[in-house]
């Protein structure tokens, strides 16, 4: 099956980079460009595309508000991640993960597929350079809170996802099985209403069960 993708981005030059990338890859087409937040959302209802790249920072409409507004696509955001403050934002809105503009190419299009296969592009790195990102905020960290309509066992693996686990991590924490662990992530993604296992991490922090690090990178 053909991977359909619409790029979104202000900058031609970053377009057509990846354009030149797309169309030398089999599985993948390029079905539309735009440059701005408002021509990606108008555009993703004309051709339906099954993964949107989005770029964060651009005029008439953010990349924010842009994903905010898709809800037939899965999105990719096109970010500069280690100094982007819109991180945060931009997974509430139901961004699928992200892609760094001076990755590998081979890292580009493994993340596409990645989420074209309806999974979460959030490798650990990425998670811990997430918490980094809610230490460095100026408001408190949430102090956890109850969490009605899940279990012991659940709230534990949320935990534990909520630090960038993998499923086989998670599984020799807490000495289960990896079928076991999945089981778990899988029941709270529906019990959360989570669309992926990005906005678990999301859920994890706001009910205080991860506790952002006060001192240097967790590298």
């Amino acid at each position: 099956m053909t991977i359909r993708i619409v790029l979104a981005d202000d900058q031609p030059l970053i377009r057509a980079g990846l354009r030149v990338l797309i169309a030398d890859t089999p599985g993948m087409e390029i079905v539309g460009e735009a440059g701005t937040g408002a021509e990606a959302v108008d555009l993703v209802g004309e051709v339906d595309p099954d993964v949107v790249v989005m770029d964060i920072r651009m005029p008439d409409m953010d990349g924010i508000e842009a994903t905010r507004r898709i809800t037939t696509a899965h999105v990719l955001m096109l970010t500069t991640f280690d100094d982007d403050e819109y991180v945060y934002g931009s997974l509430r809105a139901g961004a699928s993960g992200f892609l760094v503009k001076d990755m590998a190419l081979e890292e580009i299009l493994a993340g596409i597929r990645v989420v074209a296969g309806g999974d979460a592009l959030i490798a650990p790195s990425v998670t811990r350079k997430l918490i980094e990102e809610f230490a460095a905020r100026p408001e408190p960290a949430p102090k956890a809170r109850p969490t009605p309509g899940i279990t012991d066992r659940e709230r534990e693996v949320l935990t534990l996802v909520g630090r960038g686990m993998s499923n086989q991590e998670i599984a020799g924490e807490l000495f289960i099985s990896v079928a076991t662990a999945k089981a778990h992530v899988a029941r709270l993604l529906a019990k959360l209403d989570a669309r992926d296992r990005v906005q678990l991490v999301i859920i994890a922090y706001e009910l205080g069960l991860v506790v952002p690090p006060t001192g240097g990178s967790t590298t």
